[in-house]
């Protein structure tokens, strides 16, 4: 009998490409989602689809079934500038939704809990890049912290339940399904831009750097995360995995290498910097390398490309 595998936030853009990496790797998979920024076209067809938000008492239930060996976990609110204008609403979402989830899992069951941590906010600004795993924390924004937080609290299910526990901290994920609204998906709006031949806008002079890693590797991620021997958790970061590139790649780079993949010829416009933007950020992979012989398979110019020939397709 196949392990049974929940993917929370699976309708999403990171959370379907998980979906699919654990259907093809011969797992039982359930989505849970409330469709409120995912697409129910994107639930592989082999998932069972369950739309349901992750602070309700119907995603307690269906953990606290008994049947799930694995959740993963990516449900999320995820806008930045959300957290900072509504603090209380990230933490109901981030912070407890989790223990909503962890509540029912403990009841069920469930055996571990893979978690959708962040690499760009829970590690402080410093210009000792890449960051690993045991670098500074120090978030800026309460969507930082809500991340950081569920990492402890994850430890602590750890500690008093036995409950095995593995945090991933993303750097820069883009790739096909990724939204161009909000704040996170700048590839995604770069090439819809491209493609409707309008401006595109860099905030500052687009010298910031950030590390680019294609989703179809964050989801490989996943799957070793599933099933990786963990160490004794002595610190949070005894259990967190970077997941990213190790490269620093500028906006004004970005934007050039986009470009070129979609061919076009478009005004790059530069506008103020935001306040309190990162000015650099990449993760050391190394760990995940050295221990689960994980490695970025897809360059940029490649991923790029991919990406943006998923956006024309979109458009027709």
């Amino acid at each position: 009998m196949s392990e049974h595998v929940l993917v929370t936030g699976g309708a999403g853009f990171i959370g379907s490409h998980v979906a699919d990496t654990f259907v093809a790797a011969g797992y039982a998979v359930t989505v849970l989602d409330n469709l409120s920024s995912g697409r129910r076209e994107n639930v592989p067809g082999a998932a069972t689809f369950v739309e349901a938000d992750i602070r309700s008492p119907e995603a307690k239930e269906l953990l606290s079934s008994g049947d799930f060996t694995v959740v993963d976990h990516h449900a999320a609110q995820m806008d930045v500038r959300v957290s900072v204008a509504d603090p209380e609403f990230d933490a109901q979402v981030n912070i407890m939704g989790l223990l909503n989830l962890l509540e029912g899992g403990r009841a069920g069951g469930v055996r571990r809990f893979v978690f959708a941590s962040s690499g760009g906010v829970v590690y402080g600004e410093s210009d000792d890049l890449p960051h690993r795993e045991d670098a500074r924390k120090l978030p800026v924004s309460p969507y930082g912290v809500s991340k950081l937080s569920s990492e402890f609290y994850l430890a602590s299910y750890a500690q008093l339940h036995g409950l095995e526990t593995v945090s991933l901290r993303y750097a820069n994920v883009y790739g096909p399904r990724q939204s161009p609204h909000g704040e996170a998906g700048v590839v995604s709006i770069f090439g819809s831009r491209a493609l409707r031949g309008d401006p595109i806008t860099v905030f500052g002079d687009g010298s910031q750097t950030r590390d680019y890693v294609y989703v179809g590797d964050v989801a490989r991620a996943n799957l070793e995360a599933a099933t990786c021997t963990l160490a004794a958790i002595h610190t949070i970061d005894d259990v967190a995995y970077n997941v990213g590139t190790s490269i620093e790649t500028s906006v004004n780079d970005l934007a050039a290498l986009l470009l070129d993949a979609a061919g076009a010829k478009i005004t790059i416009e530069n506008a103020p910097a935001r306040p309190g933007e990162l000015q650099r950020s990449s993760v050391d992979v190394s760990r995940a390398a050295h221990e689960w012989n994980w490695h970025p398979e897809v360059p940029l110019a490649v991923g790029l490309k991919q990406t943006y020939d998923w956006i024309v397709e979109e458009a027709r």
